[in-house]
């Protein structure tokens, strides 16, 4: 089990992994191994998330969801498998920690009476140096 925030983990057995060949560096080495990764996990099907965590996943992830719900994470920037592994591993974790977070309801404000005084004083003043610009009356 992966422990992400308190009443949020992840069990290993939910996430798949497979590695297919990498287009990143790696020279002629790139052709011959499998060094991307390719991570699968099923953000519908665990039953280890909340609903509320579950939901914020969903819209987090975009385009990496597919239709069925499954994440796809892929990770091809480093040149071993086992660097890959843990970009991978560490992208889902860090995803799934944003997800765990409750977004701050916005409670409305306003303002106070001194603040409005403040800003139409302000107000009143920057009025004032403007009208000192006019035009001066023609003197004779």
């Amino acid at each position: 089990m992966i422990r992400i925030a308190p009443g949020v983990t992840i069990d290993e057995k939910d996430i798949e992994e497979s590695f297919i060949r990498a287009s990143g560096p790696g020279g002629q080495n790139v052709n011959k191994l499998a060094t991307a990764v390719q991570l699968r996990f099923d953000v519908r099907g665990s039953p280890h998330l909340p609903e509320a965590v579950r939901a914020r996943l969903e819209r987090l992830a975009g385009r990496r969801l597919t239709k069925e719900g499954v994440l796809v994470i892929t990770a091809q920037t480093h040149r071993t498998q086992a660097r890959n592994r843990a970009d991978a591993m560490a992208r889902l974790i860090e995803l799934v920690c944003r997800a765990a977070v409750a977004p701050l309801v916005r409670r409305p404000t306003r303002p106070t009476a001194a603040s409005k005084q403040r800003r139409l004083a302000s107000k009143q003043h920057r009025a004032g140096i403007k009208r000192l610009r006019g035009a001066a009356a023609p003197q004779e």
